[in-house]
């Protein structure tokens, strides 16, 4: 089974790179897709994590001019379009939910890393466990610590 993200079937070469409908991803896109290749086995950012990431350096970047590029959205759909290449599961929803229609996939990549999982409550007979983001939220630091 590949390990891809939504439609990124239609967007990753046959030697893996990257790649769009045109030659070369949009600059936003790779930057996305730049974070969520830095984010440790085992954590997590939410869409929201990666936008404000990604604002804070181009604020770094321009001196602060200029509109923001995107949002928790924007980075959603990058993830849905070119993420196949990249640690999809890593870049998440902020109440901890597994990717609708890549649940069992994701949930596989989370038991292997050791991300921090809360398990369903009462009988759990076919509910997935979500995220625990508390413990398992990566907030951009060179080292592995969470969010407090």
């Amino acid at each position: 089974m590949s390990e891809q993200s939504p439609a990124a079937d239609a967007h990753e070469g046959s030697d893996g790179a990257r790649q769009g409908s045109g030659d070369a991803l949009p600059e936003y896109a790779e930057r996305v897709l730049e974070v969520a290749e830095l984010i440790p086995s085992g954590r997590v950012m939410t869409y929201g994590d990666v936008a404000e990431w990604l604002e804070d350096e181009r604020r770094e970047r321009t001196a602060g001019a200029g509109r923001p590029e995107g949002g928790p959205r924007q980075v959603g759909r990058v993830m849905a379009l070119y993420g196949g290449a990249v640690p999809w599961w890593r870049v998440v929803r902020a109440d901890g939910a597994l990717l609708p229609g890549h649940e069992r996939r994701a949930l596989d990549h989370y038991r292997a890393e050791g991300t921090p999982l809360k398990e369903p409550g009462g009988s759990g007979r076919g509910r997935m466990p979500r995220l625990d983001m508390r413990r398992a939220r990566w907030d951009g630091e060179t080292g592995t610590e969470g969010h407090t």
